[in-house]
């Protein structure tokens, strides 16, 4: 998952960023609002940890441009404000959840898959396709108890692909999910293409071979 970390002690930003890159989450940071307002402009993110209390911003105003945008990502707010009001006008603006400061770093990464597991309809962490089993905990992928060997990159595309099957994802998006921000990384929009074609070699003797659906000029599919 692809999360921007909205918050100005960069103290907070770095350990949150820490943490979540350890649990396998791309993330970037934004030490300002205008800094994250054009980051959600231009990114496609899963999450936003926002803080409210930013410096130049109001925090409730991003809240509302994020919402606003076609490509929805889910919102924790991270407030050491005290006011119920702040937290309730956040919920209703169509925040995820929230969290007061000081919080547990564990207490976070449970809401956040709280919330994946809202948002994909998923009861486990084990998702299962074609007689495959992936395991979003311990990034393993297996065949009748037989394990198929992946690279990170080929696990993080299958896992997003099966998280968002039956729906058309652009090279676009999954270039940002596999490499994060492509306007600060160099990158080749072919590296889609190629994990892909070695994705479907790998899986080719488990599953149908037209599992995944390649959508002509614009990107792939993964059919149930």
């Amino acid at each position: 998952m692809h999360v921007l970390i909205v918050e100005d002690e960069k103290s907070l930003a770095t350990e949150l960023e820490h943490f979540l890159t350890k649990e396998h989450y791309r993330c970037d940071k934004a030490y300002t609002g205008h800094e994250a307002s054009e980051k959600i402009a231009v990114n496609l993110y899963d999450f936003i940890l926002l803080d409210l209390g930013l410096p130049d911003y109001n925090g409730l105003d991003l809240l509302k441009e994020a919402k606003e945008l076609e490509h929805q990502p889910a919102i924790i707010i991270l407030t050491a404000r005290g006011a119920v009001e702040d937290r309730i006008e956040g919920l209703a603006l169509g925040a995820d959840d929230y969290l007061p400061k000081p919080f547990s770093l564990l207490e976070l990464q449970v809401r956040m898959q709280a919330i994946l597991r809202r948002k994909f309809n998923i009861k486990t962490n084990v998702i299962r396709f074609h007689g495959l089993e992936i395991d979003g905990s311990s990034r393993r992928v297996s065949f009748n108890e037989t394990e198929v060997s992946l690279t990170k990159k080929e696990f993080d595309l299958l896992h997003y692909l099966l998280l968002h099957k039956n729906r058309i994802l652009t090279r676009l998006q999954l270039t940002e999910h596999i490499w994060g921000n492509i306007l600060e990384d160099d990158y080749d929009s072919n590296y889609i293409d190629v994990h892909i074609k070695n994705l479907r070699k790998k899986l080719a003797e488990y599953v149908p071979k037209d599992w995944l659906e390649t959508v002509r000029g614009v990107g792939y599919r993964l059919t149930a």
